[in-house]
């Protein structure tokens, strides 16, 4: 006999008890299989419906891609539906952070039906930098829903880089 086997009840739904008369009569069974329902249930949105894509909180996390070369660090954020006006970045210390507003409303009317939606969200993602950015260089693009931007290193620090020879052992 394992630990495992006395407890009725767990994430594993193999192991759910089964659903006979006496079990389910029992209350505390089932405020026990209400509260693992109600966890679990946000433990999956958490995990696969908000996604970076919608927070509890009324805001959307947008996709975001950092990557770093030699020369500079290219930060691609998605922002579909947004315009540059939207958009603010800021830099300070060793940490960027993009916030921005998206308001997107709809109006229609025909054949005597008016159909109004309106849906708001805000967010920001602050992405933390390496030493040695040149933030007088820094440059922002946004094109086609997609905000570029580029952070040079500065001389100093593309010159500490070391490349190392990997040798066969």
């Amino acid at each position: 006999m394992q630990i495992g086997d006395l407890i009725p009840w767990g994430r594993d739904r193999e192991k759910t008890p089964s659903k006979d008369t006496t079990v389910e009569s029992n209350p505390l069974v089932k405020l026990q299989r209400d509260i693992n329902d109600v966890f679990e249930n946000f433990w999956n949105r958490v995990e696969n419906g908000w996604n970076g894509r919608l927070s509890p909180v009324g805001m959307f996390g947008p996709s975001t891609d950092v990557a770093e070369t030699d020369a500079n660090v290219t930060i691609e954020v998605e922002l579909p539906g947004m315009s540059e006006e939207d958009i603010d970045i800021s830099l300070s210390g060793d940490a960027m952070t993009i916030r921005g507003e998206k308001k997107l409303e709809n109006e229609e009317t025909r054949k005597g039906v008016y159909m109004s939606e309106r849906s708001y969200g805000a967010f920001y993602r602050t992405i933390p930098l390496p030493p040695g950015i040149d933030t007088d260089r820094a440059e922002a693009e946004f094109k086609r829903g997609v905000l570029t931007v580029t952070l040079p290193k500065s001389d100093e620090a593309q010159a500490r880089i070391k490349r190392i020879p990997v040798k066969a052992a």
